[in-house]
């Protein structure tokens, strides 16, 4: 939807000054907003599954939610404060990767740590069976 308005903005009046970089950052700002639909999507019909197996503590994940709301709001803040006092936005992309980077390490690392825990006393490393469990 905003991609199509900026496209038919720039072909109806300003055909001769679109540049090429115009196009490009249209098209990144589209893919950028499918990926976040998709990701809330995905992630929303997850919660929805759990909470209709009766395996979602709601009083929990309201909590959570509320911290994310909150801190959602308050990075955005800082995070604006930032780029108008250093001038560019770059931090937010090393900020970014970094976080990437250390939960990937941390999770692979305590995900290797279980599993030789588990492999070491021989313990049962599957799922469930589904069709067993009772709400």
């Amino acid at each position: 939807m905003v991609a199509h308005h900026f496209i038919l903005s720039c072909m109806q009046n300003y055909v001769a000054t679109c540049s090429t970089w115009y196009w490009v950052l249209t098209v990144l700002q589209v893919s950028s907003a499918t990926g976040s639909f998709a990701m809330m999507f995905s992630s929303s019909m997850a919660a929805m599954e759990y909470y209709l197996l009766k395996r979602f503590p709601v009083p929990y994940a309201l909590f959570f939610t509320s911290l994310t709301f909150v801190a959602a709001i308050v990075g955005q803040r800082v995070a604006r404060k930032l780029v108008n006092w250093l001038g560019r936005a770059s931090f937010i992309i090393f900020i970014l990767s970094s976080m990437i980077f250390v939960s990937a390490i941390s999770l692979g690392g305590v995900g290797i740590s279980k599993t030789t825990h588990k492999m070491a006393r021989h313990e049962y490393m599957g799922f469930g069976n589904i069709c067993n469990y009772h709400a």
